[in-house]
C-alpha cells in the first residue's frame, strides 16, 4: 500500500485531473460540432472547463458560427455526459450579441468567443471576430451614465432603505439576496469594470479590489445570517461615491405601446 501523496502532490494530480477533462471537453465539444453543426464555419469552445477550473459537473459553452442563418438560437443537450450550452449564429446575429453584451455591461458572450478554443474549417475568420472582441473586452464598458445609472442607484436605494429598521432575518435574508446582485453591479461598472452576474460577480469584484470584495464577503454572510447593519452601511458607503441615496425625483416612463385597449 502506498503512503499518502503529499499536499502539493495532491495539487499536481488535481490539475492533471482538470487537464484531462478540459481535453475530454474540447474533444466531445469537436464531436458534436461535427456531427450537430456539420455546415458551421468555425466555433468557439468556452466555459470553466476548458479555463481548468470546471468541476465534473461544469457544462461546456459552445459558440458555433455559420456562415448565414434566418436567425439566431440557443439550446441546451448532453453530450457524452457533458452538459452543453450551444449559441448558434451567423457573423452578423454574433455581431449584434456582442454589442448587446458591451452595452449591457455584462460581456457573457464576448467572453466566450475572447477564451474559446476554435473549431472547424475557417479557422482565419474566427481569429479575425476573437481579436474583435478582444479589442472590446479591453476597452471596458461604456461608462455609467444616463437612464441605466439612474435605475441602478435607485434600485440599489430603495433595497437598503428596505434593510433600515427592524426585520426578521429571513425578509433581512432575502433583501440581501437581491441587493447583492445590483450593488456588486454599482461597485463594478461605477468604477469602469465590467459586472457579471451570478457566481461572477463575487470572482469580478475580487478582481477588481480585494480589500472591497472580502468588505462585500463579509457583510453578505451577516445579512443572510439575518444581520443587515453591515452590508446596509456598505450600501450606504458604495451609494455616496455616486451623490448619495437616489429616491426623490427619480421617475421611468412607460413606453408609447404599454396600452391595451379591449
Amino acid at each position: 500500500m502506498f503512503p499518502p501523496l503529499p499536499a502539493f502532490e495532491d495539487e499536481i494530480v488535481d490539475d492533471i485531473q482538470k487537464h484531462v477533462l478540459a481535453e475530454r471537453a474540447l474533444a466531445v465539444a469537436r464531436h458534436c460540432t461535427a456531427s450537430r453543426y456539420p455546415r458551421a464555419a468555425f466555433a468557439y469552445v468556452a466555459g470553466s472547463i476548458m479555463r481548468g477550473e470546471g468541476t465534473t459537473f461544469s457544462d461546456i459553452d459552445l459558440v458555433v458560427v455559420f456562415p448565414s442563418l434566418e436567425r439566431a438560437w440557443r439550446e441546451s443537450f448532453t453530450e457524452d455526459g457533458f452538459p452543453v450550452e450551444a449559441f448558434v449564429h451567423d457573423p452578423q446575429t454574433l455581431a449584434h450579441y456582442l454589442h448587446q453584451d458591451a452595452d449591457s455591461g455584462y460581456p457573457i458572450m464576448v467572453n466566450m468567443v475572447v477564451t474559446g478554443s476554435i473549431l472547424g474549417p475557417d479557422i482565419d475568420n474566427a481569429r479575425v471576430v476573437q481579436a474583435w472582441a478582444a479589442r472590446m473586452l479591453a476597452a471596458g464598458p461604456k461608462p455609467l451614465a444616463g437612464a441605466d445609472y439612474d435605475l441602478l442607484r435607485y434600485q440599489v436605494t430603495n433595497l437598503a432603505d428596505d434593510l433600515r429598521g427592524t426585520r426578521p432575518p429571513e425578509e433581512i435574508a432575502a433583501i440581501a439576496a437581491l441587493l447583492y446582485q445590483k450593488l456588486a453591479d454599482l461597485m463594478l461598472l461605477g468604477r469602469g469594470a465590467w459586472a457579471g452576474r451570478g457566481k461572477w460577480a463575487p470572482r469580478l469584484v475580487r478582481e477588481l479590489d480585494a480589500q472591497l470584495a472580502a468588505e462585500f464577503d463579509a457583510a453578505f454572510s451577516l445579512a443572510a445570517a439575518g444581520d443587515g447593519a453591515p452590508f446596509l452601511a456598505l450600501a450606504d458607503r458604495e451609494l455616496a461615491l455616486h451623490g448619495g441615496r437616489y429616491f426623490d425625483g427619480y421617475r421611468q416612463e412607460a413606453p408609447l405601446e404599454a396600452r391595451r385597449l379591449e
